[in-house]
């Protein structure tokens, strides 16, 4: 499985981003994906994860603020995440990756909120 995010960068608070994550290889078997947050000293932490279906799920201080969607076609699957009112507490790396048992990490895209 290939995975590629992007999206990320440096943001005011309050302000929006729309991070992408495009999904590749053999992904037949899985039905769900998440969105993870690395920050730093803390271990990766998953943040909203979405269904095949669309059936979406939001972790603590995501509900309301994020919206995770997902996008297939024969090729390829791709996620997103629109991120609003974004906090210092959003900042971090950014990671896609199959839910519940992630496959190998892709690179992921930081994400920094700061005045």
């Amino acid at each position: 499985v290939q995975l590629q995010a992007s999206g990320g960068g440096l943001v005011q608070p309050g302000g929006s981003l729309r991070l992408t994550c495009i999904v590749s290889g053999d992904i037949a078997d899985i039905f769900s994906w998440g969105w993870y947050r690395q920050t730093h000293g803390k271990e990766r932490e998953l943040v909203a994860r979405i269904h095949r279906s669309g059936n979406a799920v939001y972790e603590g201080s995501a509900k309301g603020r994020f919206t995770v969607t997902i996008s297939r076609d024969n090729a390829k699957t791709t996620l997103y995440l629109q991120m609003r009112s974004l906090e210092f507490e959003d900042t971090g790396a950014y990671y896609c990756n199959a839910w519940p048992i992630p496959r190998d990490w892709g690179k992921g895209t930081q994400v920094t909120v700061s005045s």
